[in-house]
This record gives C-alpha cells, sequence and structure tokens, in this order.
C-alpha cells in the first residue's frame, strides 16, 4: 500500500513488468523523504506518526511531478513549480458542466457555486494579464464548451484520475493542451463541500480548492513551498476570498508563464455579491473562548477545536474559522477544549495545556516528548493540593516572567534559555491570590499581552485592560471581544455591567444586534463576520 501512494503520485518510478524488480530500500527512503518535504513535515525517511497521517490528509489527486532526484539534490526547496505547458492566449473562456450533488453539499447551489470559481479564477487574474469569460451552457441542455471546463464528479469518470469517495483525493485538473481535457477541472462529488458554514463538520472549503485546481488549468505544477496554495495537500480555508491574494511564489509561478500584469489592462467585470452564512442562534448565543494568545504578534481566539486569527491591525485573516487539528498537528484529537495556550519568550516555542497535560510546539510541530504531566510544573495550592488544570497563561510585558492561573490563585516562573535549553524556575512566594489584579474576573478564561505593554484578560464575552504593569485599576471598563476584536456590528447600547467578581455573582442575558442591509462590499465583508461574532453580556 505504502509503495501504491509513494508511486502514484509520482514519488516512486513504476515497477518494471519485465524483470519483476522490486523496489530497493534505498528507493524508498528517498520517495518518503521526497513526499515529506512537499507535506511539510520533517524529512525522515521513515514513516512515523507525522507521515502516515499526513498520507491520510485531503490532497489533489494529480502526481507531485517533480523528480526525486532533484528534489533531493537541492537543500533550499523548490520556489515553485511548472509544468511545461500554458496556453497561448491571455483571454480564457469557462464552463460548469454540473454542480455539487445536493445530497451531500445542500448549501452549494449552482448560483453560489458559479460566484466562488469566478473568485477563485481572479485570485489568478490579479497576478498575471489574464481574463476569464464564462460561457453559458448550449441551447437544449448541451453543456457548453470552453478552456477550463468544470464539473463535479465520483469515482471512475472516464479520465484516467478516478477519485476515492469521501475523504483523501478532493479533485484534480489537467494542464493545458489541444487535447479534449486539456484545462478540465474536475472535484470528487463525494465529499461535503461547504462556504462560509459553520454549522457543518466539513473541511472541504470550494474556495480553496478551486483555487489550487485552477492553478493546474493553468500550468502550475505542484510546490513544496510553504505558503503556497499549490502544494498537495490542502491546508484547509484561506482567508476572505473577497480579497484573497496568492503567496509571492505563486505569483511569480503565473507571471514565469503570462508575464506581468499591465496597469492599462481592460477594468475587471462586475464580481458578483456573496451571501451572508448562514446563521447559528446557538453558537452566536452561548459567548467566550476557550483560550485566547498573543503568538507571532496575531491574536488567536480558540474556541472547540477551532480558532480565528487577527492581524496587528485588528482585522480578522479569516472569515472563517480553521481547524486546530489542521494547524498544530500533534495535538490530541476528538472531542476536547484548550485551556491556556502562551509563546514562550525565552525561544519562540507555543506552548498548550488541555487537561493534566502540556505540549510544546516549534512554530506547527510538537517537540519530542510531548505532551508531558503538568505536574512538571511543580504547581499546588495554598492548602497544598496539585493543580490539575491551567485556565490562564500569559508573558507580563512588564517583567518579562510567565504566569499561570487556576481556580483563582496564581504561579509565576521564570523561564531562561541557556545552551539551547530552556530552563525553568518557579519564584518563591507563590501561589498568590488572583485577587491581586484590581478591576478584573478573578476566574478568567484567558489573559494575553497585546500592544504597548498592556494586559488583556477574557471572560465570557468581554475584556478588561489593565494598562502597563498596573494592578490598582479599581475600575476597569469591560468591552465587547465581539465589537472591538472581531469586527462585529455594535450592539444596542446596555448599561456597563458591574465587575463580576465570581461567576456566581452575575446572570446573564443576551441582546442581539440588527444587521446591515445594503451597502458596499466592505461593509457586507464586516456583517458576514456575524458568524464568528459574540455578543454582549448584561450583568444584572
Amino acid at each position: 500500500i505504502m509503495s501504491q501512494n509513494l508511486g502514484q503520485y509520482g514519488y516512486l518510478p513504476p515497477p518494471d513488468p519485465r524483470t519483476s524488480r522490486l523496489q530497493t530500500k534505498e528507493g524508498i527512503e528517498k520517495a518518503i523523504r521526497v513526499m515529506q518535504r512537499f507535506g511539510g513535515v520533517p524529512e525522515t525517511g521513515i514513516l512515523d506518526e507525522k507521515t502516515l497521517k499526513l498520507m491520510s490528509a485531503p490532497r489533489c489527486s494529480l502526481p507531485d511531478i517533480v523528480g526525486s532526484e532533484d528534489m533531493l539534490k537541492k537543500k533550499r526547496r523548490k520556489r515553485y513549480a511548472l509544468s511545461g505547458l500554458k496556453w497561448h492566449k491571455t483571454e480564457l473562456t469557462w464552463s460548469v458542466h454540473n454542480y455539487p450533488s445536493s445530497a451531500t453539499s445542500p448549501q452549494m447551489n449552482s448560483r453560489l457555486v458559479d460566484d466562488i470559481l469566478t473568485y477563485a479564477l481572479k485570485a489568478w487574474s490579479d497576478a498575471a494579464p489574464l481574463r476569464f469569460q464564462r460561457v453559458s451552457s448550449e441551447s437544449g441542455g448541451v453543456p457548453a464548451g470552453g478552456d477550463i471546463r468544470v464539473s463535479f464528479a465520483s469515482l471512475l469518470h472516464d479520465d484516467g484520475y478516478p477519485f476515492d469517495g469521501e475523504g483523501g483525493t478532493l479533485a484534480h485538473a489537467f494542464f493545458p493542451s489541444r487535447d479534449e481535457v486539456g484545462g478540465d477541472t474536475h472535484f470528487d462529488d463525494h465529499e461535503r463541500w461547504s462556504f462560509r458554514d459553520i454549522n457543518t463538520e466539513a473541511d472541504d472549503y470550494l474556495f480553496t480548492v478551486a483555487v489550487h485546481e485552477f492553478g493546474h488549468a493553468l500550468g502550475l505544477s505542484h510546490s513544496s513551498t510553504d505558503p503556497s496554495i499549490m502544494r498537495p495537500y490542502y491546508q484547509g480555508p484561506v482567508e476572505d476570498m473577497l480579497t484573497y491574494q496568492l503567496a509571492m511564489d505563486d505569483k511569480m509561478a503565473i507571471q514565469q508563464l503570462y508575464g506581468l500584469r499591465d496597469d492599462k489592462s481592460p477594468d475587471k467585470p462586475d464580481l458578483p455579491r456573496l451571501p451572508s452564512p448562514p446563521p447559528n442562534q446557538d453558537w452566536m448565543s452561548s459567548g467566550g473562548f476557550d483560550a485566547v494568545a498573543n503568538i507571532r504578534g496575531e491574536v488567536f481566539f480558540f474556541r472547540g477545536d477551532e480558532f480565528w486569527r487577527t492581524k496587528r491591525d485588528g482585522s480578522l485573516i479569516s472569515l472563517n474559522p480553521a481547524r486546530i487539528r489542521n494547524f498544530w498537528m500533534g495535538l490530541p484529537s476528538g472531542s476536547y477544549k484548550i485551556d491556556a495556550v502562551y509563546e514562550r519568550k525565552a525561544d519562540s516555542r507555543i506552548v498548550f495545556f488541555i487537561g493534566s497535560q502540556y505540549w510544546v510546539f516549534k512554530d506547527t510541530e510538537v517537540m519530542s516528548g510531548y505532551p508531558k504531566p503538568l505536574s512538571d510544573w511543580g504547581m499546588k495550592t495554598k492548602k497544598g493540593q496539585p493543580v490539575d488544570k491551567v485556565e490562564a497563561a500569559f508573558i507580563w510585558d512588564h517583567n518579562g516572567k510567565t504566569y499561570l492561573f487556576s481556580g483563582g490563585e496564581y504561579w509565576r516562573f521564570s523561564e531562561v534559555r541557556r545552551d539551547g535549553q530552556v530552563s525553568r524556575q518557579l519564584d518563591a512566594g507563590f501561589p498568590r491570590d488572583s485577587s491581586v489584579w484590581k478591576g478584573v474576573p478573578t476566574d478568567m478564561d484567558d489573559i494575553t499581552s497585546w500592544g504597548e505593554g498592556d494586559t488583556y484578560f477574557f471572560k465570557d464575552d468581554l475584556y478588561w485592560v489593565v494598562k502597563r504593569g498596573r494592578l490598582d485599576n479599581e475600575e476597569v471598563t469591560p468591552k465587547s471581544i465581539g465589537v472591538d476584536w472581531l469586527r462585529c456590528p455594535s450592539p444596542t447600547a446596555t448599561p456597563a455591567p458591574p465587575n463580576p467578581r465570581n461567576r456566581q455573582d452575575c446572570s446573564c442575558s443576551l441582546r442581539d444586534s440588527a444587521a446591515p442591509v445594503g451597502g458596499s462590499l466592505f461593509l457586507f465583508s464586516l456583517y458576514n463576520l456575524v458568524c464568528v461574532c459574540v455578543r454582549v453580556c448584561a450583568c444584572v
């Protein structure tokens, strides 16, 4: 099965039927290394846990093209890959022969699919002097032609690249040519295709996959570069497709084939206006996040098995949440919630706390030997009981120390890097009562530092700001996470809630905000954030 998988995607040459010669151990090891390079996992040459998980990840069903010897000779990753084929024109036509089955993708009506594909093509025409013209079906229901023909098919569909049912390979496209299949782009109809729908468990975001496959239809091969939309293994949803732009490598690749855009190019046709996402009242009314963290200068909001990211300027990176398991491979699968996260100042490693264990990541890769027990931190309550859960974690910019909170108490640690290793020391005199931090809840959901050394405390739908190391803020006004961090519409004015020192001190009622009607694409885009908004909680 392993050799079949490696051969299917071009990592191993086909066996010689004349000699019945088997693949060599060295050849298989080299092939595994190349696959690992394309998948962005450590190049060990063995089928370790990360590689096995990679082999089952959703991907494009086309081979990865680049020869193994060429890849292994180059320590630097190939910047981009060209198939050697291109269209010898820049005005291309496209059509849709059929649409996803309503049984597997009920959200994806024909108009929505057309709009998503339009924006996927726009990603490429924004970077190169390409123009795409949609052609409709001919009279009598005869499917339209065109250079790029899109269809949704399943299993065997007469092109030599059968699909495999739900999961696995999601789509494929053919390079430009005069052949009948040149430019054809096929999506697996057994997949549960989705768009801005937080009610579904589907990971198959049509826009992301369509941008990748249209890259093939224009002449690009798979790339091992990160980030690149042309990596063979799909990376989950990208940022808002209304404003999506290709990574630099992908721009360079398409410009190598078709040249640079001319500022004097004709104006683009009007783009379709996308529908708002379906509301999820249960999600909107529940409020709060499991964990909040400042990682690499971005604020991450974790909830369930998903997360959102905001840039330094406060804008959301994507309207859609991303799956935690697709980003940080190595965290436990199944039903769990992240209790706390922080980026370690000593070495920029990312530390996750889940229950009585913790994980340390280098970027998105878990470090060897993790998870480890929380008892390694040596935390005990004032009553002498071991701490079995961390509720909040952050590094205070005021002194560079690491703080962990649990059960109304907190501990302070000094973390120092020596000889490539980080040592951790629990400071004397701890734990202390969380009430030392004046004006904020003692049972917060999480804490993070941000901006000019300010500390942000998050609880349910609200957050509090402690300015620049001060602990004497008796009156700190709580603010809305949804409005200030997730760019939701401002709710109807309500009296400011008192400071909830403990959970039992207040009860809450929720007030929905009115949805805007009409407006520009910009305002429309902001309204779409309603799917990730939380509502202000008025304590009475």
